[in-house]
């Protein structure tokens, strides 16, 4: 099933504490100031915060979905299409990266979807 950047938008924007912005000229979801999830400026992609040990499984499983651009070698992120994959797969993308930031932050409730 295709998932469509609004489809994205609805899942982050469900979170607790979410602020939408921008980054690079893209939309961006931060948690306590922090960027866990952006539009890639290809705007068919998806730049997701998460540790590199769990990128590099993630890319290894699914390299048509998962993979990292030269930019983003040396960061905790990965990018993958954002028409690729379930939307379950997705949403819980989407929350595992949420969680990860937000337990960085102070003061920010930790819930889910």
């Amino acid at each position: 099933m295709a998932v469509k950047f609004e489809a994205v938008r609805r899942m982050a924007l469900a979170l607790d504490n979410v602020e939408e912005g921008t980054s690079y000229g893209t939309p961006a979801f931060k948690v306590g100031g922090v960027l866990f999830l952006r539009l890639h400026q290809d705007l068919d992609s998806l730049v997701v915060r998460m540790d590199l040990e769990r990128r590099e499984e993630m890319m290894a499983a699914d390299p048509e979905v998962y993979y990292i651009t030269d930019h983003y070698l040396n960061y905790p992120v990965d990018t993958g299409a954002v028409g690729a994959g379930s939307s379950d797969a997705l949403r819980d993308l989407i929350a595992t990266a949420w969680r990860a930031t937000a337990r960085k932050r102070r003061g920010v409730r930790r819930g889910g979807v």
